[in-house]
């Protein structure tokens, strides 16, 4: 089973491409800012370099938080249209064992369905002015 997992927490986002458990290929580079820009041509490089395409991933994984507001909700909109547009399962986990987490949910067809970007704080929203 192909399977992406998408990391975009910290400035430095991180896309790796499993078979089953075996790793196949991985990116890591400093996003900060290019996130929105950047993410589905690492994505799309990252698949490239296995000679895959987006329609070969067969489950999604994803680091749902606690990270940077911007970060996540880029990551994990971008994780959770690809599960759906594809029919395929997502997973998003949280804590440091995440990943290993997610690859066990999804290699037993589990699936969030959706996944929701947890930001470890209250959202800090400013009173409207009258």
């Amino acid at each position: 089973m192909i399977i992406l997992s998408i990391k975009t927490d910290q400035p430095e986002s991180e896309f790796t491409l499993f078979n089953d458990l075996k790793i196949l290929n991985s990116i890591k580079y400093q996003a900060h800012r290019d996130l929105g820009l950047t993410i589905h041509q690492k994505i799309s490089d990252l698949l490239k370099g296995q000679k895959l395409d987006w329609s070969d991933v067969e489950g999604v994984i994803c680091f749902k938080g606690p990270g940077s507001f911007t970060g996540l909700r880029i990551g994990l909109s971008v994780a959770n249209a690809l599960a759906y547009g594809l029919g395929i399962p997502i997973v998003g986990e949280e804590g440091e064992e995440w990943q290993s987490k997610a690859l066990n949910k999804v290699l037993k067809h589990r699936s969030d369905q959706i996944v929701i970007p947890f930001y470890g704080a209250d959202p800090h929203i400013t009173e409207p002015r009258k």
